[in-house]
């Protein structure tokens, strides 16, 4: 196959390109990156081979079978439907097209039913990390006991807003350990370092950010429930890579725990570590570079025997970004 990764000099482009080379299922005939003019003349190894990030143009889709883009919503707009036209399906990272009805978005484990059959070139989208790792946990416990409410708060690493995340968080914590308080907030609002910030991207009239409404509004779609009361806090955290969740799930049906780990035991994808007496419960450093969702501290609520409270961790650049659109892509091709 023909690959080419739009973003390649990312974070997500880079975890594309380490999975693709991991995989052996994956015949990769050429491989193309495309980057912006900052990344653009930069090489990066893949199979022991040395390829430089071109720009794009009207030929970088010509004989591709797929694309995978994770370069921010105006090169999407602007070339996602140029592959497309080229005869090369897109699996898409950007939020750009995630709500569009006539576009897929799709989680493998969740609802690869609504994957379109290979018939055409088009564009899937790629969802957003947290609301990945939250219905991969959430799709065996609709299917179980019904969702009625569900109440989520996320605590997402800096790795969540690509390179200039990770350096200003390295930046200001070396700074104030050595007394020194001046490095600039470029990336963030405020100084991330030793600090938590409410505030993932922008802020919408009734006081929710575009990332809460993103992980709403999605989670919906992907989970095929229009109805489901859902809200969401997102939080900036100071850790590098992997974002957690605190949510509170309120089921149709009565659950024992026992049904409830049960369930989520056998679901694709998730991974239980529930024995708080022994300190086992997930943990952003040990679900780094992992491929599962990672659920624990699973327990009946004290005020309300039909809702439950639940640990989310996953790695948000690998499954929540690289990893699920490659799976999407193997879905796709039968690989």
């Amino acid at each position: 196959m023909i690959i080419a990764v739009v973003g390649a000099a990312g974070i997500v482009g880079q975890e594309f390109i380490q999975i693709l080379e991991s995989k052996d299922n994956f015949k990769v005939k050429e491989l193309r990156l495309f980057g912006s003019t900052q990344s653009v003349g930069e090489t990066l190894s893949f199979k022991g081979k040395s390829i430089s990030i071109k720009p794009l143009s009207q030929d970088a889709f010509k004989g591709c079978q797929i694309a995978f883009f994770s370069a921010g919503n105006e090169a999407s707009k602007a070339w996602a439907p140029k592959a497309v036209k080229e005869g090369c399906f897109v699996i898409d990272n950007s939020s750009q097209f995630r709500m569009d009805k006539d576009v897929s978005l799709i989680v493998p484990e969740v609802n690869i039913h609504m994957m379109p059959k290979k018939t055409s070139p088009q564009i899937i989208a790629n969802p957003n990390c947290a609301a990945i790792q939250l219905t991969v946990v959430l799709n065996p416990l609709q299917r179980a006991f019904g969702l009625k409410q569900v109440i989520a708060s996320t605590y997402q690493s800096v790795s969540g807003a690509g390179k200039g995340g990770i350096e200003e968080l390295s930046k200001q914590t070396i700074g104030l350990l050595n007394g020194d308080d001046s490095t600039p907030s470029k990336v963030f609002a405020h100084s991330i370092a030793f600090n938590n910030l409410p505030h993932i991207d922008k802020f919408d009239d009734n006081g929710f950010t575009m990332e809460e409404l993103k992980i709403m509004e999605e989670t919906k779609k992907i989970l095929s429930q229009k109805d489901l009361d859902i809200s969401v806090t997102a939080v900036r955290t100071p850790t590098f890579n992997g974002h957690s969740e605190a949510v509170w799930v309120e089921f149709k049906k009565h659950a024992t725990r026992k049904e409830v780990l049960e369930v989520l035991s056998n679901a694709p994808g998730v991974v239980v570590q529930d024995n708080p007496s022994d300190n086992i419960y997930p943990l952003n450093r040990n679900a780094s570079g992992q491929d599962e969702v990672f659920v624990g501290r699973i327990r009946q609520d004290l005020g309300n025997k039909n809702r439950w409270v639940m640990w989310i961790v996953s790695d948000n650049v690998r499954k929540g970004a690289a990893l699920n659109g490659i799976q999407i892509a193997e879905k796709l091709f039968d690989i």
